[in-house]
């Protein structure tokens, strides 16, 4: 990769590291339950942007710059373990299970959906 690409990866990632959070917060903000509805969505939606990635067949340093660098740093498996984590801790198991539950499932699912729409 060129050494522009790899100024666009870490431009890219710590953008989408920022709308990810910003977004994160204004729904986990607007909402009143326990479940981490803002890292949800926000997995989630990049989980259907990378199924049009792979559908529409972006390769190359595009699918790096897409995928791996924008993608990657949107999305947040960390956040959702620790957040499941922490509600398991406050015996929040519902909530806990819903959330490891739901966010495999849906993940899973938007992937598909957007390979298939892709």
């Amino acid at each position: 990769m060129s050494a522009p690409a790899w100024i666009a990866v870490g431009l890219l990632g710590g953008l989408a590291s920022v709308v990810r959070y910003l977004l994160g917060g204004i729904v986990t903000a607007a909402g009143r339950s326990s479940f981490p509805l803002g890292t949800f969505l926000v997995n989630i939606s990049g989980a259907l942007a990378l199924g049009l990635l792979i559908g529409l067949r972006v390769h190359g340093t595009a699918l790096v710059l897409a995928g791996t660098a924008t993608l990657g740093a949107f999305t947040t498996f960390s956040t959702w373990m620790l957040e499941s984590d922490r509600l398991g801790r406050y015996e929040r198991l519902r909530p806990a299970t819903l959330n490891l539950v739901a966010s495999l499932v849906a993940g899973v699912a938007a992937v598909a959906l957007g390979r298939l729409v892709g």
